[in-house]
């Protein structure tokens, strides 16, 4: 038994190793960390009381809301308040909230009860979105705003928007992601599955489960472009057996 807690510490520890340099942060009190990625359900049900995430939500949700304005102000210095707070609204809303999180590996590394897990909490939005959350505010406590605004310019990498005017970029995920809600009730899982090249030109490649179990593969030189890749794949297929009308080149 010993072997196999120890064995699950190190798996632990790699993981939440993994998440801190997609982050850009070291953190100095790894617990902090921990803490963010424990749902209320784990806790009750081991008996920890109060030691989850719901406190750290409530600090990351104004962290969020001060950086990614912070991030639009000097992005659209002659855009008015209200288009900011429109684009603000877009960026952290709790879908996309759940997609960034999605992209972070937060949905594999959330501590839940049984009871949540088995009812899919893992793939719930609104769980996804408050992980998120609270995972900045566990930047913030440990590093300060700067390191909490570092972690989230690398979140939303790709995805601030160009202007009101600009033409939208292809989201095949989030497209896909519409698609499989209202087909499924759930959405589909990215795994990664390897990187080979040299540093300065690694190729990506992930595996795209479908809820029906369809499996498509991508590729990229980045793990999200790799991910566009599979989901413009999916999407393809979708309309191709026109389980989707709704699909749009």
């Amino acid at each position: 038994m010993d072997e196999n807690r120890q064995a699950q510490a190190d798996a632990d520890h790699e993981a939440h190793a993994e998440l801190a340099r997609r982050l850009g942060h070291t953190f100095a009190h790894p617990e902090l960390l921990r803490l963010a990625l424990t749902h209320s359900s784990w806790a009750n049900e081991c008996g920890a009381g109060d030691a989850h995430n719901e406190r750290l939500e409530f600090l990351g949700d104004a962290v969020l809301e001060l950086c990614v304005s912070a991030e639009l102000f000097r992005r659209f210095p002659k855009m008015r308040e209200g288009e900011l707070t429109r684009l603000r609204s877009r960026l952290v809303s709790t879908v996309g909230l759940a997609e960034r999180a999605r992209e972070l590996g937060l949905d594999a590394r959330l501590r839940l009860g049984k009871g949540e897990e088995q009812q899919g909490g893992r793939s719930r939005d609104a769980i996804l979105s408050d992980a998120l959350e609270a995972v900045l505010a566990a930047v913030y406590e440990d590093g300060g705003f700067a390191a909490a605004q570092g972690a989230v310019a690398r979140i939303f990498e790709g995805h601030w928007p160009r202007g009101a005017g600009a033409p939208r970029v292809r989201d095949c995920k989030s497209r896909l992601q519409e698609a499989t809600q209202h087909l499924f009730g759930r959405t589909p899982v990215y795994a990664r599955e390897s990187a080979s090249g040299p540093e300065h030109a690694k190729c990506f490649q992930v595996r795209l489960t479908l809820p029906d179990g369809q499996g498509f593969a991508g590729q990229g030189t980045s793990c999200k472009k790799a991910e566009q890749d599979a989901a413009g794949r999916a999407l393809a297929a979708l309309a191709a057996q026109k389980l989707w009308p709704r699909i749009r080149s």
